[in-house]
């Protein structure tokens, strides 16, 4: 997701976007939706956050065999 569409989400969630860094900014809406604020660290590609609308920017593609 570009930087631009993640700045409206969170305009439209009341948080203020400038300067702060993509991770921040998604961690502060995270925070506002009431989730864990926790975007970019999970280890070994390892969340047990299913339900996250981050979940896919967060963590990598699996592997194709």
């Amino acid at each position: 997701m570009k930087i631009d569409e993640i700045r409206s989400i969170a305009r439209s969630q009341g948080i203020q976007s400038g300067g702060l860094s993509k991770t921040e900014l998604i961690k502060s809406i995270q925070t506002a939706e009431g989730n864990f604020d926790c975007f970019a660290t999970a280890r070994n590609g390892d969340c047990d956050q299913l339900a996250c609308n981050w979940r896919k920017e967060c963590l990598p593609p699996a592997p194709r065999n």
